[in-house]
């Protein structure tokens, strides 16, 4: 309870709230219904699925879906082909991230990568 009080007074600052990794570990439906949070981060094992498991399709699908009726954004994670990144397009996936974008950076290396870009 004290840290969903904190959650919500956070939230309430106007700070938005992610709940990462998405359909594994402890992450239920629940969370969706208690938490005061804006976006659902899709969980790679999902998304490395794509193409393979049709099953899994469907979920990444659902839980688009599900997201968006609630009001929430969804960040797909792992993505690292193009036909993983189309699949999320036509699902209606908000945002991804993975290698197909670029490697993971260190803050220096990200304050570099910026200054070739300004």
């Amino acid at each position: 309870e004290v840290s969903l009080e904190s959650l919500k007074r956070i939230h309430d600052m106007g700070i938005r709230l992610a709940l990462d990794d998405f359909g594994t570990g402890y992450s239920s439906l629940t969370y969706l219904q208690k938490l005061p949070v804006d976006i659902i981060k899709l969980d790679k094992d999902f998304i490395w699925e794509i193409g393979i498991d049709e099953g899994k399709e469907f979920i990444i699908k659902s839980v688009i879906d599900l997201a968006h009726n609630l009001g929430m954004s969804v960040v797909a994670e792992g993505v690292e082909n193009n036909e993983q990144l189309e699949f999320l397009e036509n699902a209606g996936c908000d945002y991804a991230q993975g290698y197909l974008f670029h490697k993971a950076l260190s803050v220096d290396e990200i304050g570099e990568l910026f200054k070739l870009y300004n």
